[in-house]
């Protein structure tokens, strides 16, 4: 098994130390090669060097996506002829931002993923099977690639989807892990089970899991991972990443949040009016790339609400650990008088064995409130399904919202949109 870094097992100060090292590099080279830094400092009368702890940090003011997306070419500080590969986020929330990799950023990328293998246990000699796609200007799947080649890992690329094509590949090569959204595991077992493939008997005992939570708020297993574990008596790793930062965080096998690598990024956690949140609560990700050549980026905004956890692992690393994202700061809803986010509304759903897929819809009615439907595709269509469904609403969240019986292949068409890279399960129609 690969060990784990030494800087991963320190205590809190000398980590602090460490990052407040790193994050003087990364301020003077914003200085040296950033326009937007550059103007960002000047029309704000901040000193370059007034910001040399994580405490000067708040000092500077934090970057939005939108920043990213209006002055995209303020923010590369490499000439074109140092670009080595170009990637977009995925677009899921707002118009997809560019962002340019330099040689070093790929090194990088591959070292994060490395790490991401290092916390599953994984060891030199196994094999992934990779089915993120690595073309449509899409990051993860390149990450995961470069990751398995530095780690000394094998990988078979499939591609997402076609299960046909998954079990011929795991007969075949045998592959130790799958990287793969959590919910296409039902789909490899549904295939499985109508084509008398024994799942438990197969060489995959793990499973990289993106895109989806796993676990509630207490570590728990979701309705969906319990799903997953009901049939399939498999090891499943929650990961968390963007684009934008370029970093994840990935469980171990204790699965109590996904851990942070210090040499790679500076984390804080602010709330509505971009102040630090109490230690242990719950706040907006915030974040500061560090060993980023191309695009680095000073306390981006991530919009992901999250809980940071900072007692020390089983596992042996003293690092802070991230709880499953609570929601997206703008995909709050205000329902009823109840504050929801859609991964409360997501699980519920998936805790319905018959509910084959869905969609969530928001929309304001004539008065400015908040409306929710959900559509539901199922082959089991009833008044008692509909009704089972609503009294989970009520029982966990308290209200019940709109709820569509629709045929499966049309929420499929809402779903799976030509060319998105990503399956899309809320829609926001609120202006």
């Amino acid at each position: 098994m690969i060990p784990i870094l030494a800087i991963e097992k320190a205590d809190r100060q000398t980590i602090k130390r460490f990052q407040e090292e790193r994050l003087r590099e990364t301020v003077d080279y914003l200085r040296r090669h950033s326009r937007y830094y550059q103007r960002l400092f000047s029309d704000h009368g901040i000193a370059w060097d007034a910001i040399r702890t994580l405490e000067d940090l708040e000092r500077v003011p934090v970057t939005t996506k939108d920043d990213l997306h209006r002055h995209n070419p303020l923010f590369r500080c490499v000439a074109a002829a140092q670009v080595a590969d170009y990637v977009t986020t995925s677009g899921t929330s707002g118009d997809p931002v560019l962002l340019a990799l330099t040689d070093a950023d790929l090194d990088r990328l591959a070292y994060n993923e490395s790490l991401s293998y290092q916390c599953m246990g994984m060891a030199r000699g196994e094999t992934i099977q990779l089915t993120t796609t690595i073309d449509r200007r899409f990051m993860a799947g390149l990450a995961y690639f470069l990751g398995a080649r530095k780690a000394g890992i094998g990988i078979v690329r499939v591609g997402s989807g076609v299960p046909e094509l998954q079990w011929d590949t795991i007969g075949r090569v045998q592959p130790d892990v799958i990287v793969c959204v959590p919910s296409f595991l039902l789909k490899l077992i549904e295939y499985a089970e109508a084509n008398g493939i024994d799942v438990n008997r197969s060489s995959v005992k793990k499973a990289l899991c993106i895109g989806e939570p796993l676990r509630t708020s207490d570590f728990a297993f979701n309705p969906l991972a319990e799903r997953i574990r009901s049939k399939w008596d498999i090891q499943l790793f929650s990961t968390y990443a963007s684009t934008e930062m370029a970093t994840a965080f990935t469980e171990c096998e204790y699965g109590v949040g996904g851990h942070h690598h210090p040499e790679l990024i500076i984390t804080e956690f602010l709330d509505d009016d971009n102040r630090p949140v109490p230690e242990g609560e719950p706040g907006e990700l915030v974040i500061t790339t560090l060993g980023v050549s191309g695009m680095p980026l000073l306390r981006f905004k991530t919009g992901d609400i999250v809980q940071p956890h900072h007692e020390p692992c089983a596992c042996g690393r003293t690092t802070m650990r991230l709880g499953p994202v609570i929601g997206r700061k703008n995909q709050m809803v205000k329902y009823k008088g109840t504050t929801l986010y859609p991964p409360a509304l997501f699980d519920l759903l998936n805790g319905v064995e018959e509910v084959e897929n869905y969609v969530i819809e928001i929309s304001s009615d004539e008065f400015g409130e908040d409306e929710i439907t959900v559509k539901v595709g199922t082959a089991a269509v009833s008044d008692e399904l509909m009704l089972r469904i609503k009294d989970r609403f009520r029982a966990k969240l308290r209200v019940s919202p709109k709820i569509m019986f629709v045929a499966i292949e049309e929420i499929n068409r809402i779903k799976f949109p030509e060319n998105s890279r990503k399956s899309i399960t809320f829609i926001d129609y609120r202006r």
